[in-house]
């Protein structure tokens, strides 16, 4: 008699394992991102099994999703290309502190929310989900120029997105914020020491340890900042981009062989993150007034993105019309972002379940934008790559030169 439910139980998982791996990634071939198939295969499920949602099993899946997603957004930070291209990013990230700062401000003014509040709906509607966008890069038939510059911009923008994010939801008091900031800065210092200690203690006696390594220590870095309150994307991405500050001292933690293996670990468990985000959904989001808020949104904020690096490019590069439109619509994407701020929204400061709704509307038609305008069909994973043997996101290790659409293409 007992057995019954624990077969149940298996039965569940494997059937939810097999849904995930297989449905988005066959719906691809009609232009439908695998992780919007996954999350709304996450709201049918929440119908129909609502008492999945709060499954243990499940949120532990999920958090090994996200947090690998960005340990591997770490981890695709190269330091040489972002010297190089430094001013250009500076520039860059100027412009999108100055459209932040302009969206808070109308949030503030207009629907009468709190700066914290307001800001988090800016880096929800702005920043770009990197590891989604990295992952598909291959897929949109840019070449090796465009594919340098929205990395590096993508790169960019999160990195400014994380400090921001970490500010608001520190920002209860100085105490608060300082306490926090000493924590989060202890963590910097200690990572470092930990990889060097494995790599010296560890590694050189457990033959091919470098992978598991990483994945340990992101995971660990990612839950210590989320118990910061600032989530597991923080702690994760930490994490990737000390382990690969030190892939010369270290050469068995980041290897190419690594890297691609955390994206194949990620690309497991990715789907989980947006099923489960799709079960958490609540029932007053799922109205008509959410959908027309969220095309009213991004029929504002999206040309508003687009056209601004597509003047950049035009202005300055000089590029024709279409060829500068490439770049800023392959960074369009902000699925995984503006699902974790929607939520941190609607937990923390209690926006509507309309406004939480628009989000997701929001968040969805952006991803699919590059898809139809760019590319054949979108996946996140890098299984392709693999199978190749080659990076998902080959970068050049040289700026461009103006000629090939490099520095003065910002």
């Amino acid at each position: 008699m007992e057995s019954i439910p624990q077969l149940s139980g298996e039965v569940t998982y494997l059937a939810l394992i097999f849904g995930l791996l297989v449905v988005p990634r066959a719906l691809q071939r009609f232009l439908i991102p695998a992780p919007l198939t996954s999350f709304g295969l996450g709201m049918v499920a929440a119908v129909f099994v609502p008492g999945f949602t709060h499954d243990a099993t499940l949120e532990l899946l999920a958090t090994l999703g996200i947090s690998s997603l960005f340990l591997v957004a770490g981890l695709e930070v190269d330091i040489k290309a972002v010297r190089q291209g430094l001013w250009q990013v500076m520039g860059h990230l100027l412009v999108r502190t100055i459209m932040i700062g302009a969206v808070t401000f109308l949030a503030i003014r207009h629907l009468a929310l709190s700066w914290q509040a307001a800001t988090l709906i800016a880096l929800a509607l702005l920043t770009p989900s990197t590891g989604f966008i990295l992952d598909t890069l291959g897929q949109l038939g840019l070449n090796a120029s465009e594919r340098f510059w929205v990395t590096l911009k993508a790169i960019g923008g999160e990195i400014l997105a994380l400090l921001v994010l970490f500010a608001v939801l520190q920002s209860g008091s100085m105490e608060q914020l300082a306490r926090a900031s000493a924590e989060l800065l202890l963590m910097i210092v200690l990572l470092p020491l930990i990889f060097l200690l494995l790599g010296r203690w560890v590694m050189p006696y457990a033959p091919e340890s470098g992978f598991s390594m990483l994945v340990m220590v992101g995971l660990i870095a990612a839950y210590l900042t989320k118990q910061l309150g600032v989530y597991y994307l923080v702690g994760a991405f930490l994490a990737g981009f000390t382990a690969r500050l030190l892939r010369e001292r270290i050469p068995e933690l980041a290897p190419t062989e690594n890297l691609r293996a955390v994206r194949l670990f990620a690309s497991f468990f990715v789907p989980f993150y947006f099923f489960h985000g799709g079960m958490t959904v609540p029932a007053g989001a799922l109205v008509w007034e959410s959908v027309w808020l969220g095309l009213a949104v991004t029929a504002v904020a999206l040309p508003l993105r687009v056209g601004v690096q597509w003047l950049q490019r035009r202005l300055i590069f000089r590029e024709d019309p279409h060829a500068a439109l490439k770049v800023p619509v392959a960074l369009t994407p902000t699925l995984i972002f503006t699902l974790v701020l929607a939520t941190i929204l609607h937990e923390q400061f209690q926006i509507p379940d309309t406004w939480y709704g628009a989000l997701l509307v929001y968040a969805a038609l952006t991803t699919i934008l590059p898809t139809l305008v760019l590319s054949k069909a979108v996946e996140l994973d890098a299984t392709r790559a693999a199978a190749h043997g080659a990076p998902a996101t080959p970068v050049p290790a040289v700026v461009p030169s103006a000629e090939s659409g490099g520095p003065g293409a910002g």
